[in-house]
């Protein structure tokens, strides 16, 4: 017996928001999500981005499964503050992309930081003895100052995964690499920019990307329902919430208890990201 009535997912959009630097939980949670859109059989994703961009590695695994989803729905990008860098990389998975007129977006390009304090150590008598395999087994090692060969061997990994960047722009955007090359030089640019540049289809809000992603798999835009899939949070976010009666609990009194714990949050993750992506090339923007 065949059931009569069509499944809520196929006459509703599905959306997954992208927010912050983009790395393994990011990857992670977006693969989980997309699995189940596609088990689901949802007829179209929308896509709301708002990311400086993130790891290379984790930004590549997401926009390969915007790909491959391609073939079976329709999936439209919606820029929001900022979609930048790998930001941007991710939203080429998508069929076509909204950003806001004054959506910062760009920085289309590659960065490697790593840190000197051999300056430090030598102050505080600290020094370290290496034993390696090779010459460069110890690149961008944090005490002491990088060798012209090790910026050589540097400068050809950025340069290949630049790219690999700006192959995936130009396919996606059925531009020229060289016109790609042209304005992918790390620089920001808004939205309307971007929509001169190619690089968006149109501007608009995330209301106007929902409706376009409802019209292209003919839903009524008025009545179709978006079903969000958000962020699993851990269990310890869920009970210790950043507000002003959590604070209370704790004992700690602060002026602005209610912009006290996001605040801290985001800086210690922020340090996190910092610390645990030194000396990896990222696709990210960095103000």
């Amino acid at each position: 017996m065949v059931w009569p009535f069509s499944p809520r997912s196929r006459k509703s959009i599905a959306r997954i928001e992208v927010t912050g630097v983009i790395a393994a939980a990011t990857r992670k949670r977006m693969l989980e999500a997309l699995k189940e859109i596609e088990e689901k059989q949802f007829p179209a994703l929308l896509l709301r981005i708002d990311s400086p961009g993130g790891t290379v590695g984790d930004s590549q695994e997401i926009y390969t499964a915007l790909r491959r989803l391609k073939d079976k729905l329709k999936i439209v990008a919606s820029f929001g503050n900022i979609s930048a860098s790998g930001g941007v990389y991710i939203g080429m998975g998508a069929d076509h992309i909204v950003a806001n007129p004054g959506t910062i977006t760009g920085s289309i390009g590659v960065i490697l930081r790593g840190n000197n304090l051999e300056r430090l150590l030598d102050r505080v008598g600290v020094s370290f003895k290496v034993i390696k395999s090779g010459p460069y087994k110890d690149i961008l090692a944090f005490d002491r100052e990088l060798t012209d060969p090790e910026k050589s061997i540097l400068q050809e990994l950025i340069d290949v995964s630049y790219g690999q960047f700006v192959k995936t722009v130009a396919e996606a955007r059925r531009l020229s690499e060289d016109t790609v090359r042209g304005f992918a030089d790390g620089r920001i640019f808004t939205g309307e920019q971007a929509l001169a540049l190619g690089v968006v289809d149109r501007l608009g809000s995330e209301e106007d990307a929902r409706r376009w992603a409802a019209e292209l798999v003919d839903l009524d835009p008025d009545k179709a329902e978006c079903i969000t899939f958000d962020e699993k949070k851990p269990l310890l976010k869920r009970l210790v919430p950043g507000s002003s009666r959590a604070l209370a609990r704790s004992g700690v009194e602060l002026p602005y208890p209610e912009l006290a714990v996001p605040a801290l949050n985001a800086t210690l993750e922020w340090l996190a990201f910092e610390r645990s992506t030194s000396g990896l090339p990222l696709w990210l923007y960095r103000p």
